[in-house]
């Protein structure tokens, strides 16, 4: 990989996508996703014209996102700021819309990547982020499920789990960067829990409100992410809290749990701590366990890794995470958190600068270097 050709190519790329009419903060955004690419593909594929190569990829990158972006504000129109405790208002035809995407004819993961792409409005890079597969799988996916809805009719509707996960991968890429885009998620989900009496509907709610609460405290003024540990909770949402927590009693009274309850109990017994040092992390890994049996996600036993940490101390978390895939998103990150609260400083600055370059967006990227510069500063020379 020639790094010194990508630097040197990148203001050429950034000034080609200016003139054909890109704003230059979406340009810059798509120049960036493109040299990620770069540095992915290159080494093995490395390209004839080094140039043309950025400039088409960075092309469609910055397409993708101007499509989703437009997608995103023509629902945002219909959508208040900030998304309104207590009872939905009248329904319009937006959840109507992921039920017949989510058509009996596909898989359920079809269905939700379909969903995602033609109602949520997101691209499919974002949609293959979120389902841990390269973009190219996700596009084929995507376009198999649109082949096989082309001749039928849309009059059987889908079931309820698979619209409640694409309303719970929507909310998480809102609440990864669009706020609006969550709020709208709530909405709909308010929606659902008015007309569907089930225990998991209410626990996607109540989990949606009890994330949304900490949003004003997620960002510093610069814009930075500030972590869990670290956030004013005097900032979190109250109100939203206590109707999350209300709404998750309800659920969990039914004894009938789910993969959302659990998250939701999570989420709870973080908004519960009056600080950082008071979170009840012992309950918190059981409900991991408990989440574990539920679903096979990953994730979940990557976050459950960083609970074991916190719980049962530092060498307790690296080794949970041992026994993960180190190829796992976010796999380095936790690694460096874990490494640092076990006092090996230089382990940890090395590998949080390696998680750095493989974030999935700018702030996090940001944060990630910050990171790796606040330890590398404080190691004796």
């Amino acid at each position: 990989m020639n790094e010194a050709l990508l630097r040197s190519l990148t203001p050429h790329v950034l000034g080609i996508l200016v003139r054909r009419g890109a704003d230059f903060a979406a340009a810059e955004d798509a120049v960036q996703d493109a040299l990620i690419e770069a540095v992915r593909v290159w080494p093995a594929d490395p390209p004839r014209d080094a140039k043309g190569w950025l400039v088409t990829v960075a092309w469609r990158k910055f397409l993708d996102a101007t499509r989703a972006d437009t997608a995103r504000r023509r629902r945002e129109d219909l959508v208040e700021e900030e998304p309104a405790p207590g009872p939905a208002p009248a329904a319009d035809d937006t959840l109507q819309l992921y039920f017949l995407c989510a058509h009996p004819s596909l898989t359920p993961s079809s269905a939700v990547a379909l969903t995602l792409r033609a109602v949520g409005g997101l691209t499919t890079r974002q949609i293959a982020q979120a389902y841990l597969v390269p973009e190219a799988t996700m596009a084929q996916r995507i376009s198999r499920a649109k082949r096989t809805v082309s001749d039928v009719r849309f009059d059987q509707p889908g079931d309820v789990a698979t619209v409640l996960r694409v309303l719970y991968l929507v909310f998480n890429e809102g609440y990864s960067g669009d706020v609006d885009l969550a709020a709208e998620a709530i909405r709909l989900t308010r929606q659902l829990a008015a007309v569907i009496d089930h225990p998991e509907v209410a626990g996607l709610l109540a989990l949606m409100l009890l994330h949304h609460a900490r949003r004003a405290a997620r960002t510093a003024p610069d814009g930075s992410l500030v972590p869990l540990a670290d956030q004013d909770r005097g900032r979190w949402d109250t109100t939203s809290i206590a109707e999350g927590v209300e709404i998750l009693q309800a659920a969990l009274a039914r004894d009938r749990l789910g993969e959302f309850q659990a998250q939701a109990a999570i989420a709870a017994l973080h908004a519960d701590a009056p600080t950082a040092e008071e979170t009840d992390w012992v309950q918190i890994v059981e409900w991991y366990d408990e989440l574990a049996g539920l679903t096979d996600n990953p994730v979940v036993r990557l976050n459950r890794a960083v609970a074991v940490g916190e719980a049962d101390g530092p060498r307790a978390g690296l080794a949970a995470l041992a026994a993960l895939d180190d190829s796992l998103p976010r796999h380095t990150a936790v690694a460096a958190y874990l490494h640092e609260r076990d006092g090996d400083l230089a382990t940890a600055a090395r590998l949080y600068a390696e998680a750095a370059q493989k974030a999935p967006n700018l702030a996090e990227r940001n944060h990630l270097t910050r990171q790796a510069a606040r330890l590398n500063t404080r190691r004796p020379r």
